[in-house]
């Protein structure tokens, strides 16, 4: 009696959680990540894990935190997924009331959902993807997760979110909504390179999480992701892999361009899209068009006149090069960048 009176009192504190969750990959890029939502608090400190070149997990349910770090040392050292779940169940005394979902770097997944988790509970999995969740409407649930995520295009978060709202029109965790959470990590992906986070969002409670965590995503896309692009599709061209820069450049400018859907008129905005196309050399009429633009919006802005210089400079056009230079030098005369730019123009 007291073994089952410490079971119950157990279960009361730490109740079940009813979540839909996906694990998945992009062996193209190299983006990996979890997109998770639950009626439960705080979801995105308990269910997702990831780690760049390795994987990612999600461990629901009666969630087991230290699968999320074990399960990732595992696939590092080269453990299947299959391979990495059965190693973290074998001594778990509470596995049937665990729900894990694991993919690696390679596009391999598995998933386990125990025999005690609370209906419906189940899992899908397929080439890239883990699909799992418990305490919901149906099994329609994880299958339109499915179909969404594999109809999705774009780039990984984008098809993740797009999963969790098919999720939630079919029916979602069935007790409601609460929290919602999304990491993806790539090699170098963090902000300013310095670390492997692409995207980590949560949003811990809210009566509305997926529509508050799709707000937040577009926001992080515009903040960090473009950055983002430009680097690892730098990073790409130096090594070599030209169409992967290409689909780098692509999804920034993409990113850009619904901004300025939003906002035709942002000198800031249009400059900015124009210096990423300048300083890459890329669709450079029509960043010539976006930057002439913005210096028609605002004539006497130094760094505007400092990028539509740059952009007529790499057109052909040196003298009209020279010339807003010069205006943009006379701006900011303390500026040595501009003097730099200068006089590289004039070939001096």
């Amino acid at each position: 009696m007291l073994n089952l009176f410490v079971f119950i009192s157990i279960l009361i504190s730490n109740p079940p959680s009813g979540t839909f969750s996906i694990v998945a990959v992009d062996t193209v890029t190299g983006e990996i990540g979890v997109a998770v939502a639950s009626r439960f608090l705080g979801v995105g400190a308990v269910v997702p894990y990831a780690k760049a070149d390795v994987g990612a997990v999600a461990t629901q349910a009666w969630g087991n935190t230290r699968f999320g770090p074990r399960g990732l040392e595992l696939l590092k050292e080269g453990y299947a997924p299959a391979q990495v779940l059965s190693i973290l169940l074998n001594d778990d005394t509470l596995r049937e009331q665990r729900q894990v979902g694991i993919v690696n770097a390679h596009g391999e997944s598995a998933a386990f959902t125990g025999k005690s988790c609370l209906k419906w509970a189940g899992h899908i999995t397929g080439a890239g993807y883990s699909i799992q969740g418990n305490i919901l409407a149906g099994e329609q649930v994880v299958k339109a997760m499915e179909k969404a995520f594999l109809e999705t295009e774009g780039e990984l978060g984008d098809r993740l979110i797009a999963a969790l709202e098919a999720g939630e029109k079919a029916g979602g965790d069935r007790r409601g909504k609460q929290s919602a959470a999304l990491v993806v990590v790539r090699e170098g992906g963090g902000y300013s390179g310095y670390n492997d986070r692409y995207i980590d969002i949560r949003v811990d409670d809210s009566p509305d999480p997926i529509k508050e965590l799709k707000r937040i995503y577009k926001l992080w896309k515009r903040t960090f992701l473009i950055d983002a692009h430009g680097r690892i599709g730098d990073r790409f061209k130096r090594e070599g892999k030209n169409k992967l820069a290409e689909l780098e450049y692509s999804r920034a400018i993409t990113i850009m361009d619904e901004a300025l859907k939003e906002k035709p008129n942002d000198p800031d905005l249009l400059n900015n899209i124009a210096w990423f196309m300048g300083l890459r050399g890329i669709r450079l009429t029509e960043a010539k068009e976006l930057i002439d633009r913005a210096m028609a919006l605002r004539p006497n802005d130094a760094n505007i006149l400092d990028t539509g210089a740059l952009i007529y400079y790499k057109l052909g056009n040196k003298g009209r090069a020279i010339e807003l230079e010069e205006k943009a030098v006379k701006l900011d005369p303390e500026n040595k960048y501009f003097r730099k730019m200068l006089m590289r123009y004039r070939g001096e």
